[in-house]
């Protein structure tokens, strides 16, 4: 067994890389770059090894300086994690080459499943079901067009070296194929240095099921059941479970012994998966083999008592397995929530900065500990006050929990997001909230166009607000109270200086425009201290929690019911206001005595800016591109700017016809949310 090990990652893969290896007596030896300087997986290692500069392209993409590293260090492994150099089929070379064992498959693997291409040719020798398509690479759009045609639209344009959603989409016609494969070359060039194109049917309704398997050196695979990924979002997968609510014992057996046969035609060692697309009859084709990790493998963890990283530790060490397929368990459900750095009301845009709080729920599984499940796992590689870079991916942490059953877990994952706190920078855990909240998504009838379906505009605030407002309501008055009763415990006060506790309020909800809704709350002390019975509208909500003051948390019953929830005194627009969020829900209520309600309706709203006449910077990123200039006319959707954040470009278009007056902002600039670029006369 290896003694020490080099990850070649960062976040929070290389985290749950290093703690596996703790847990086996092996050192580690993290790499970062300058913008990881503070980061936790350096924290955690044993060692650290500055790269380079914050561009991935100056730094985790340098298999040179990795390999240096490695050797300087004495590191007798790589464990490249996922992304990055994990799936290079050059970087497995070199360090088979310098005598450095690789984590992962074999060069070879790597090269025949690493390439989609070759990997479904493989296939169909192999006998794997596969979609029918156009297999060699497209030289041009015109081309790309015309196969489009002769398979049959809907079609799916995908890079051959692509991956997490870049270098591909979905056209439905020629317009769309045309596009579609040039912002693919453009994607997957940048990303991957590969710009090779193929062409294959898109199936209908379909589910994203991958089976997790797992090799070694001496001709054993098995596989370790499914995974259920088809609540995605732009092809990025949102929320993944295992097993799958979808498939027959007689479907994943198949499934799973095609997965095996494939993985056995290339000789895989290590973890991979086989990813396949399931029509709504279970007929189901391949669609490509990761040879990594893969992000979501926590929720195989959790049903087969597994501990991925560790396995493909030992392979690469040259063990056997030390199972075989009829030992393979399948004990509960789990689901992974992915908690991304993206504001869900800004059609999903980078969020960056500064982690002013950062706060999961409590766990109760660890990560490379499979002899505490049926809980809660986070796995991440923040911490509170750092930073959220804006070169790399957004996902900043992902919750796991594991009931035992679907229903269970459901429940569990709701409740462990309504104890996730994140402060200065958005999440996307209000979007998580209300997936999981949807009936559809609890009845387990979707498919991958389950977000574009339900959400087509995008997500909302209306999407957002489904709780009872008069919940929030109670909830916001109850923590009031709790506070003004602390309030006059404080000795030493002036006389008349506070108030004795109240029981009839209004609460003020607070909307957006200056809109006001008024509650009429009746608060009646309860059998303990932190008992109160709050009449609402004529609705009663008897609470009991345990909240003090300053705490964002608030955990008790409500009506005998446990809940969790967050409330915050003091809002952006409001200081007097309590924030109130639970299931994804946000409500800004002011509590106030039944005279100053009165009052409070005459106070005047002051309206914000009309910022029409300006292009806003909708996410903070580089502003890569300008592309007018001072008295230039401009027709409405004309591209006038171009913003990089975390490995994506966005573009930005005018929303109306009009003459350039000033540009604000230079390329090359570092911009904030809602930083001016462009003014119009």
């Amino acid at each position: 067994m290896f003694t020490k090990i080099l990850i070649a990652n960062r976040g929070e893969i290389a985290c749950r890389v290093i703690a596996t290896a703790k847990k086996m007596g092996i050192q580690t030896v993290a790499v970062y770059s300058e913008a990881d300087a503070e980061a936790r997986h350096v924290k955690l290692a044993d060692e650290a090894v500055l790269l380079g500069p914050a561009p991935s392209r100056e730094s985790y993409l340098v298999a040179d300086k990795i390999i240096a590293a490695a050797k300087e260090t004495g590191a007798q492994a790589i464990h490249p994690g996922y992304g990055f150099l994990s799936e290079n089929e050059a970087f497995a070379k070199r360090c088979e080459d310098e005598g450095i064992a690789f984590i992962g498959p074999k060069a070879h693997s790597i090269a025949a499943m690493g390439d989609k291409i070759a990997s479904k040719k493989l296939a169909n020798e192999a006998k794997v079901n596969t979609i029918p398509g156009y297999n060699d690479p497209i030289p041009d759009a015109q081309t790309a067009v015309g196969i489009a045609k002769g398979i049959g639209y809907p079609v799916m344009i995908k890079a051959s070296a692509g991956g997490g959603g870049k270098g591909l989409r979905v056209a439905y016609n020629d317009k769309e194929a045309l596009e579609g494969f040039t912002a693919c070359q453009n994607e997957a060039r940048n990303s991957f240095g590969d710009d090779r194109i193929f062409i294959e049917k898109f199936v209908q309704e379909p589910r994203h099921i991958e089976i997790q398997i797992l090799g070694d050196s001496h001709g054993n695979v098995i596989y370790l059941n499914e995974r259920e990924c088809s609540i995605q979002r732009r092809h990025q997968k949102v929320i993944e479970e295992a097993p799958s609510p979808f498939i027959s014992d007689a479907t994943r057996k198949a499934m799973g012994e095609q997965a095996v046969a494939l993985a056995k035609a290339v000789q895989y060692q290590s973890a991979g998966t086989v990813e396949f697309v399931v029509g709504k009859d279970q007929d189901f084709y391949f669609l490509e083999m990761n040879t990594r990790l893969q992000v979501e493998h926590p929720v195989t963890e959790c049903i087969t008592g597994l501990d991925l990283v560790e396995q493909m530790i030992r392979v690469a060490a040259g063990e056997k397995l030390a199972i075989t397929q009829a030992d393979v368990k399948r004990d509960g459900w789990a689901i992974e929530c992915r908690i991304n750095a993206e504001d869900p009301f800004r059609n999903f845009l980078p969020s960056t900065g500064r982690l002013v709080r950062f706060q999961p729920p409590e766990q109760t599984m660890w990560q490379g500990d499979t002899g505490h499940l049926q809980g809660v796992r986070v796995d991440t590689g923040v911490t509170e006050g750092g930073e959220i870079p804006m070169f790399y991916d957004s996902m900043i942490a992902k919750l796991i929990v594991h009931g035992k059953d679907r229903n269970e877990a459901i429940a569990k994952m709701r409740e462990a997001l309504n104890g996730f706190v994140i402060r200065g920078i958005s999440s996307n855990i209000p979007f998580q909230a209300a997936l999981l909240a949807h009936p559809d998504f609890v009845s387990g009838k979707f498919n991958t166009g389950f977000i574009a379906e339900h959400y087509p505009q995008g997500f909302t605030l209306e999407h957002a607000n489904a709780v009872d407002k008069n919940l929030l309501a109670a909830l916001a008055t109850y923590v009031h109270r709790r506070a003004r009763v602390r309030a006059t415990l404080i000795t030493g006060q002036m006389q008349g200086r506070n108030y004795e506790p109240r029981q009839v309020y209004a609460a003020m909800c607070l909307g957006e425009g200056g809109k006001v809704e008024r509650k009429d709350v009746r608060a009646i002390p309860g059998d303990s201290k932190t008992a109160m019975t709050l009449e609402v509208d004529g609705q009663t909500y008897v609470i009991d929690a345990t909240w003090q003051l300053g705490e964002i948390r608030v955990n008790g019953t409500i009506n005998g019911q446990p809940f969790t929830a967050q409330v915050e005194r003091g809002t952006p627009k409001n200081p007097l206001a309590i924030r109130v969020i639970y299931n994804g829900s946000q409500l800004d209520v002011l509590p106030l005595l039944e005279r100053t309600a009165d009052l409070f309706v005459h106070m005047p709203y002051k309206a914000p800016p009309d910022m029409s006449k300006f292009v806003l910077s909708p996410m903070p990123g580089l502003l890569v591109d300008v592309t007018v200039q001072p008295g230039q006319k401009v027709e409405a959707g004309e591209r006038v700017a171009v913003i990089e954040a975390m490995k994506m470009e966005n573009v930005l278009f005018a929303t109306a016809d009009g003459v350039v007056k000033s540009v604000t902002a230079a390329k090359g600039e570092s911009l904030a949310v809602d930083q001016a670029i462009i003014e119009f006369e």
